[in-house]
C-alpha cells in the first residue's frame, strides 16, 4: 500500500445491523427487532495502517429485517409501525444522519481499537468500538459488535402499555463487511 491513500465503501460492502432488546412486565408480548440501515465509510492510511475512520449512516434508510419473540410474528404493517416509531425517536427529519469518527486507531490482537466521537441527533459522545479483521490472501473481512445506550444520546426508547412493554435502554450494533486488498 502506498504512503497514504484512502479506502471508500458503503453498504454493497456488508451490512450494519441494529439489534433492540425487549423489557418489562410484558416484554415476552413484544419483539426484539433487528434493523438495517444504509451506510458509508472513508478511511484515511498513513504509512500502511489506519489513520482516521468516517463513518456516516443514513437515518432514514431504516429497514426491520426482522423481529423475533413476541406472541405472533411480526406482521407487515407491525414492521411499518415500528419503522416509523424508530424513525420518530431518532428524529430523522431533523437528524438524517448518524456519525462515528476515529483519528485514535490502534491494533489489536486480532484487528483494531477505534476510540472516536459517536454523534445521534444533537448528541456527541466518545465511543470505542473494538473492530476483528481476518486479513486474506486477497481480501480484509472486518466485523464488530458495540452496544450504544439510548440515554447517552437523550433518546426515550419506545414504551407501549404505560411502560409495562418497552425497547431496553441498550441495542446491539454490529457491523460486517468485506473489502478487497490493496
Amino acid at each position: 500500500m502506498a504512503a497514504a491513500a484512502v479506502w471508500k465503501f458503503d453498504s454493497s460492502d456488508g451490512e450494519l445491523l441494529v439489534t433492540t432488546g425487549v423489557t418489562g412486565p410484558a416484554a415476552k408480548m413484544g419483539h426484539r427487532l433487528t434493523l438495517t440501515m444504509s451506510w458509508r465509510a472513508t478511511v484515511r492510511w498513513v504509512d500502511d495502517e489506519p489513520a482516521e475512520l468516517a463513518v456516516t449512516v443514513d437515518v432514514g434508510s431504516l429497514e426491520v429485517l426482522r423481529g423475533e419473540g413476541g406472541v405472533k410474528g411480526l406482521s407487515g404493517p407491525e414492521k411499518a409501525l415500528a419503522r416509523s416509531n424508530a424513525l420518530k425517536i431518532l428524529d430523522a427529519e431533523k437528524f438524517p444522519q448518524v456519525s462515528f469518527k476515529s483519528a485514535d486507531i490502534t491494533r489489536s490482537d486480532d484487528g483494531y481499537r477505534l476510540e472516536g466521537v459517536l454523534e445521534i441527533r444533537d448528541t456527541a459522545r466518545p465511543h470505542t468500538v473494538e473492530l476483528h479483521v481476518d486479513e486474506l490472501a486477497d481480501a480484509w473481512r472486518m466485523s464488530g459488535e458495540t452496544v450504544v445506550r439510548h440515554s447517552d444520546y437523550g433518546l426515550k426508547p419506545y414504551s407501549m402499555m404505560m411502560g409495562a412493554m418497552k425497547v431496553t435502554d441498550e441495542v446491539t450494533v454490529s457491523f460486517a463487511a468485506e473489502r478487497a486488498a490493496g
